[in-house]
């Protein structure tokens, strides 16, 4: 989803031909329709999407061990792409889009540390990569509306704790969830309007869904109203603004 719920995109399968290929959705009219964006040459199941508030799609390809990068759009009946270059690490994947809507970023995962990385917007053409955080980050959540504040979900010395990267001041680090000293505490959701962040923890003495609000002195809460009976995992992907 773009981060003004304007497009959507996914791989779709082509039933005649069994192939995947890029699909956009535009959700901001009266009825949502789609656009296919086939490119030259079928889609890996495993390629990322990512739309921009713009219409173009960003798409995330692994290519022999390397993360390519492209912009995807609609040119008539055809599909444009604009290479945005690539990335050479071990593993690396798309962060959710940034307030705006016109920027992606990616993380890319190497064996002590974490890289972040500024794919486009802003006039950057290629890749550039940000900071370095040490550990293994997952995750990631917008914290603002400036795209200043990335949460991120960093395992280090054992333990998996969420972290604030300041991408303006250099990368300056700061915790975000200690629940407790020694539980694994994730960011799941955060919404900058209203603070609300959704988080999983094991503090409670099994991993639990709860809720706290940013800035607040109160304590994350684990209702059980968040824990329905029978559910394995619930995983939420959005929130009401």
């Amino acid at each position: 989803m773009a981060s003004d719920r304007s497009y959507g995109a996914r791989l779709a399968l082509s039933g005649e031909a069994g192939c995947w290929y890029p699909e956009r959705w535009t959700l901001d009219g009266p009825e949502p329709y789609a656009v296919p964006l086939p490119a030259a040459q079928p889609e890996e199941p495993d390629s990322e999407l990512l739309p921009l508030a713009d219409g173009q799609v960003l798409i995330h390809r692994q290519v022999a061990g390397h993360h390519a990068f492209s912009l995807l759009y609609p040119t008539g009946p055809g599909t444009g792409e604009r290479p945005l270059g690539g990335i050479d690490r071990a593993e690396v994947s798309l962060l959710p889009p940034p307030p705006g809507g016109l920027c992606a970023f990616a993380l890319g995962r190497g064996p002590r540390s974490t890289s972040v990385w500024l794919l486009f917007g802003g006039g950057v053409l290629a890749p550039q990569h940000l900071v370095e955080v040490p550990g293994r980050c997952t995750g990631g959540g917008w914290l603002d509306r400036t795209g200043r504040l990335l949460a991120l979900d960093r395992e280090l010395d054992g333990r998996t704790k969420t972290v604030v990267v300041d991408l303006r001041r250099g990368g300056e680090i700061s915790p975000l969830l200690q629940i407790t000293e020694r539980s694994d505490d994730r960011l799941l959701l955060a919404d900058p309007d209203s603070g609300l962040l959704l988080v999983r923890s094991d503090a409670p003495g099994e991993e639990r869904l709860g809720w706290g609000v940013l800035g607040s002195t109160r304590p994350v809460r684990f209702p059980d109203c968040l824990r329905p009976a029978g559910w394995a995992e619930a995983t939420p992907f959005a929130v009401q603004p």
